[in-house]
């Protein structure tokens, strides 16, 4: 892919090409180091400076838009070097899409985020050392954040030194990307990381920072002082509660109201809704507290029946009608298979629910159940639904997940709200649950807050805590941590040219797929434009050796940080192959974004 714009001077002899990252070029002579690679395009340009050589390539993390095309270094005869944690994400990447998991998935490190297939590399930098690449003496530096593995470059050009930040930052003092920064599924490891990498490097007391995106950074201190200062407030307006098994345990069922109980024995609550006659409406049924966080692959996680014994005998329950869901993750859903075979139970979702559950493989999302779920009844969004001496109302409620939905009914005199795991509320504290792979936008938990003030409930009722009172004080709270938050991501995310929270500018679905030797699959593909102006997106397939597609790319016209659909259709090749890669190459108004997706296909 050509670059649309000239190289950029930022030290004597050090350039930078705009390319899928800003590419930087250290030039002695003839020879050149490169720091980062994109997709290589700017081995076209090398002439245009006098370079004849890159004798070698630093890459500051792993990434797609950093890397995807440094077979074409290898080719060129350049050294490749990597930081230690991330060699088997380069080279090793092969093995590492064969047997990941992918079912059931809680782990949020952007590490699909790699080369669709491997590159050799040779060696690792030395960490917290100085080593001699071509004519330059570089030191690597730790900083992880933006990933685990990540470094930073610190060279000495013309009497400044410069760092060579990768992503930890982008131009201002803001994040490329808040979603490569959550690692785990409910803990703030990368955040806290990111605020530790910008400390250490403040003090390393560069006179530059050279992001992989954005401009350079000439006054580096005030910018590594501001993103871990807002990076704290998020910090802070997320705890992690802790479980009280014993407790959940004592007994299997609390009534709530007279006729609405929660399930003490389940890792997320199960809640019932009694009807005088006999019969229970079961909101959410995931696994019990004790077989449940063993480990996150299907041999780790069992789902039982045992609890509902104490509906029968303790409360009168005479049969188990129907569980509707609140969200798609697993420990909402796991037991529903399993509850319609034994109970004859019928399932009932959301609109917006009701298709990730039929259909997981299709998704790229996290704590997706192993096997599809299938749905008696889909509830339209905003729609009542009659169910004995009730009356159900399904709202959308994106925040936690984009496919989450809000369960609004009344029971014994008091409204309530079933919320799923929008936010924790322990302790008094409005603390917001969001998961970027979720799909999370920014805007998502105003719009929460502004539903339950619409609603007006006494109760709501959450996924891993104890029912909360609500009053108005609370729903204030709710309303001004969802604002702040939406604040904070729009004062760390770039304004200028910006995905979003998710921070991709494409998406495929199918994610995985089965397909004959020889055969067709259609695949739709989302597409995003980041800027704040109409714009043309160009979308390229990037497939295997032998396989085709139809059309070979498309351009799409886009709103302003509009999104549109177009779709592919891909006849594979003949050989059998598990998880091959295919990805989509995205440039919007000639910027190139590099390999921005990517799904799998089986060809059996």
């Amino acid at each position: 892919m050509a670059l649309d714009a000239p190289a950029r001077p930022i030290a004597p002899g050090v350039v930078c090409f705009r390319d899928t990252c800003n590419v930087y070029v250290l030039q002695s002579g003839r020879d050149a180091v490169l720091v980062d690679f994109g997709s290589g395009a700017v081995l076209d340009h090398l002439g245009e400076l006098g370079i004849e050589r890159v004798t070698d390539v630093l890459v500051t993390h792993h990434h797609r838009d950093q890397v995807q095309g440094l077979a074409l270094a290898r080719d060129a005869g350049a050294r490749i070097w990597v930081p230690p944690v991330e060699a088997e994400l380069v080279a090793g990447i092969d093995e590492r899409w064969r047997t990941r998991q992918i079912d059931n998935d809680y782990d949020l490190r952007q590490d699909r985020f790699s080369l669709l297939e491997a590159v050799p590399v040779d060696g690792a930098v030395g960490e917290y050392r100085s080593h001699r690449y071509g004519a330059f003496d570089v030191y690597t530096l730790p900083t992880p954040g933006h990933t685990l593995g990540s470094v930073t470059y610190l060279v000495e050009v013309g009497g400044r030194r410069l760092a060579f930040c990768g992503d930890l930052l982008y131009g201002e003092g803001r994040l490329w990307s808040l979603a490569a920064t959550q690692w785990t599924y409910s803990n703030v490891e990368g955040w806290g990381a990111t605020i530790i990498s910008c400390g250490v490097l403040a003090e390393r007391a560069p006179d530059v920072l050279l992001p992989a995106h954005g401009e350079t950074i000439e006054d580096p201190q005030p910018a590594l002082a501001r993103v871990p200062a807002l990076l704290q407030e998020l910090i802070d307006l997320r705890v992690v509660e802790e479980w009280n098994v014993a407790e959940r345990l004592r007994q299997p069922f609390h009534p709530i109201t007279p006729h609405l109980l929660r399930n003490r024995t389940m890792f997320a609550n199960n809640y019932v809704l009694l009807s005088e006659s006999g019969a229970a409406l079961l909101i959410d049924f995931g696994y019990d507290v004790t077989t449940s966080a063993l480990g996150t692959e299907r041999t780790a996680r069992r789902t039982l029946l045992w609890s509902l014994d104490g509906l029968r005998r303790d409360h009168g329950v005479e049969r188990i009608e129907a569980a509707v869901t609140t969200h798609y993750h697993d420990d909402h859903v796991a037991g529903l298979n399993l509850l319609r075979e034994i109970e004859g139970a019928e399932v009932w979702s959301p609109a917006n629910v009701a298709p990730v559950l039929e259909n997981p493989t299709r998704y790229d999302l996290p704590c997706l159940w192993f096997d599809p779920i299938p749905v008696d009844r889909v509830l339209p969004l905003g729609e009542p639904v009659r169910w004995h001496e009730y009356e159900l109302t399904p709202y959308a409620l994106p925040g936690h997940t984009l496919y989450a939905a809000a369960l609004a009914f009344e029971v014994d005199g008091r409204r309530v709200i079933a919320t799923g795991d929008q936010q924790t509320n322990d302790d008094g504290r409005s603390t917001l649950n969001f998961q970027y792979r979720n799909r999370f936008r920014v805007d998502d938990f105003v719009e929460s807050a502004e539903l339950y003030r619409a609603l007006r409930p006494d109760l709501l009722i959450g996924g891993h805590w104890l029912p909360r009172e609500v009053d108005d004080a609370y729903l204030d709270r709710l309303l001004a941590d969802g604002r702040r938050t939406a604040e904070l991501h729009r004062e760390l995310l770039p304004d200028d040219v910006s995905f979003g929270p998710e921070g991709f500018g494409a998406r495929i679905e199918p994610y995985r797929s089965v397909v004959a030797p020889g055969g067709v699959v259609t695949f739709e593909v989302l597409v995003r434009n980041p800027f704040d102006r109409e714009a043309d997106a160009t979308v390229e397939l990037v497939l295997p050796e032998a396989w085709t597609s139809a059309p070979e790319t498309r351009d799409v016209a886009l709103a302003a940080r509009g999104e549109d659909t177009v779709v592919f259709e891909v006849r594979v090749g003949n050989e059998r192959v598990r998880r091959a890669r295919i990805g989509i190459e995205l440039a919007v108004d000639g910027t190139p974004f590099g390999q921005q997706a990517e799904a799998l296909v089986d060809v059996a």
